[in-house]
């Protein structure tokens, strides 16, 4: 399952920017969760309307 890291908006400051790849590069375990998350079955994902924004 991919991990979510809601720390974003307390990492960086307003007037700072960094690209979401460089973001999430530097994130401790978010490459590999993305590499396990990847190969796991379609089946268990969960569609876009499911999900709770």
């Amino acid at each position: 399952m991919l991990k979510i890291d809601d720390s974003v908006s307390e990492n960086l400051e307003e007037n700072e920017y960094i690209n979401d790849d460089t973001y999430l590069r530097n994130v401790e375990g978010m490459t590999q969760s993305i590499l396990e998350a990847k190969n796991e079955p379609v089946t268990n994902g969960v569609t876009l309307d499911k999900l709770e924004w």
